[in-house]
């Protein structure tokens, strides 16, 4: 069996489709035009995963500069379901967090998940993330349609060594 070539690739006006396609398989909700518009001016903040050349997967974040701090959000990343757990998630997360990092100006990175899916709640928090509040009726037209919002902290607090 030869190793399968998983990488990431550009969003462009030509591959577009296929991040929309993509996203009405994986996620429940659906995006505006609005929100493919800003993909593709999002440079390295949009990716698509590749599996020996087929698309299975992408990761959309923004720049979030609101409550005083700037923090990168991903508004989506995901996968589709017969190529998980064959590190493609894992490799999208640490092109986000090689990019804040290189950055280095960043607060936090934070997202919302749905409150049922232990899987990707499980999955960020091998990365640093937790759970810091719940959303109620954060969804429209999905059930459950509260969301965690986790999020990972960047800064090394300036603490007096206490913790929670």
């Amino acid at each position: 069996m030869t190793k399968a070539n998983i990488e990431l690739g550009n969003v462009t006006p030509h591959n577009i489709k296929q991040l929309k396609r993509l996203n009405s398989v994986v996620f429940p909700v659906s995006y505006n035009d609005k929100f493919y518009k800003d993909v593709l001016e999002a440079g390295e903040l949009a990716k698509l995963a590749y599996y020996n050349d087929i698309v299975v997967g992408a990761v959309c974040c923004r720049i979030d500069t609101s409550e005083k701090s700037r923090r990168l959000y991903i508004m989506t990343l995901g996968c589709l379901y017969p190529y998980r757990r064959l590190g493609i998630g894992t490799l999208m997360v640490e092109h986000v967090l090689n990019f804040v990092e290189q950055d280095g100006n960043f607060d936090s990175i934070f997202l919302h998940v749905q409150v049922s899916n232990e899987g990707a709640i499980d999955f960020y928090k091998k990365f640093g993330f937790e759970v810091v509040e719940t959303k109620q009726h954060y969804y429209k037209r999905i059930e459950p349609a509260d969301a965690h919002v986790l999020q990972k902290s960047l800064r090394k607090p300036q603490t007096n060594g206490m913790h929670e």
